[in-house]
C-alpha cells in the first residue's frame, strides 16, 4: 500500500468459528513509525495485533511482511518472523518463580547458545535501558505495575527486534508512570529506529505517541491517518469515539435492560 510500509494488510478477514470479527481491514504499516490501534472495546484491535503478530493465521495474500506472504508461511518461517520481532503484553505476563533477570533472559537461553555470563550482561543492560538495572535479582511480586511493565519491555527488547507490539501499555497503571512508558516507547523508536505496534484505548497516550493512528469499529476500519488527520476527521464515528460518547442506540439498550430488571423486581415484589 506504500513504499515504505514494512507490514501490508491487504483486505484482512477473521473469524472465531463462524462468527467474523474483522471485515475486509486495509493499511499499511510504515517503517520506523509509530502505529496506535485504537477504537471501543470489541472493536477488533487484540484480533488484528494476535495476527500482526503471527498468534492467530491469516489466509494467504491478506498479509504481507516485507512483501512475504505471512499466510503462507511454513514453521520454519514463522519462527524466522517471530526472532524479528519483540512483544510486550498487557499485564507484563512475567513467570512469577523468576527473578527480573531470569525473565528477561528466557528469549536468549530458548534461542541463542550465548555462554551465561554474556546473556547476563546483556539482560542488565537491557534492564537499564527500561531503568531496572538495579532490580535484576528482585522476583517480580517486589515490583510494582508499572515496573513489572517495564521488566516485560526489557525482556521484548532483549533480541534486538526490529518490530515491537505493545498491547495496552497503560492499562493498569497510575498517569505519571503511564507518561513515563510512552517516553521510553518514543525513545525506541528515535534511538532504534523500530517499528512500534500499540494497541490502546487511552487517547492522551495515543495521541502524543503515534506517527499513525488506526481507529477500528465493530471489526472494520474507520479511519487511517496521522493525529492531525484523526482529529480533524468529519466520521460521526471518529469523533464519538474521541469525544468518549456514548453510542445512542447502546443508552437505548441499557434503558430497555433496567427497565426489564425494573418490571421483574416489581413482579417479585408483588409475589
Amino acid at each position: 500500500m506504500c513504499d515504505s510500509c514494512l507490514i501490508d494488510v491487504r483486505g484482512l478477514d477473521s473469524y472465531y468459528g463462524n462468527r467474523q470479527v474483522l471485515f475486509d481491514i486495509r493499511v499499511g504499516i510504515p517503517r520506523n513509525r509509530i502505529t496506535v490501534i485504537m477504537g471501543m472495546s470489541g472493536c477488533g484491535k487484540t484480533t488484528l495485533l494476535r495476527h500482526l503478530i503471527g498468534l492467530k493465521p491469516s489466509p494467504p495474500g491478506q498479509l504481507l511482511v516485507d512483501n512475504e506472504d505471512m499466510g503462507q508461511f511454513d514453521p520454519a518461517r514463522m519462527s524466522k518472523f517471530r526472532r524479528r520481532i519483540g512483544v510486550l503484553f498487557q499485564s507484563g505476563a512475567l513467570f512469577n518463580s523468576m527473578t527480573v533477570g531470569e525473565n528477561v533472559a528466557v528469549p536468549l537461553k530458548v534461542h541463542t547458545r550465548l555462554s551465561q555470563s554474556t546473556i547476563r550482561i546483556i539482560t542488565t543492560i537491557k534492564l537499564h535501558q527500561v531503568g531496572l538495572s538495579e532490580f535484576i535479582d528482585y522476583m517480580p511480586s517486589q515490583l510494582s505495575g508499572g515496573m513489572q511493565k517495564r521488566a516485560g519491555l526489557a525482556r521484548s527488547l532483549v533480541m534486538d527486534p526490529e518490530i515491537l507490539f505493545v498491547d495496552e501499555p497503560s492499562s493498569g497503571l497510575d498517569p505519571i508512570t503511564a507518561a513515563g512508558l510512552d517516553n521510553l516507547i518514543l525513545e525506541l523508536r528515535d534511538a532504534l529506529g523500530m517499528t512500534i505496534i500499540v494497541v490502546t484505548h487511552e487517547l492522551d497516550s495515543a495521541f502524543h505517541i503515534a506517527d499513525q493512528m488506526i481507529v477500528l469499529d465493530a471489526g472494520r476500519l474507520l479511519s487511517v491517518g496521522t493525529p492531525q488527520e484523526i482529529r480533524a476527521s468529519r466520521d460521526e464515528r471518529v469523533a464519538q469515539f474521541l469525544k468518549r460518547q456514548a453510542d445512542p442506540k447502546q443508552e437505548d439498550n441499557d434503558a430497555y435492560i433496567k427497565r426489564l430488571v425494573g418490571e421483574r423486581s416489581r413482579k417479585v415484589g408483588v409475589q
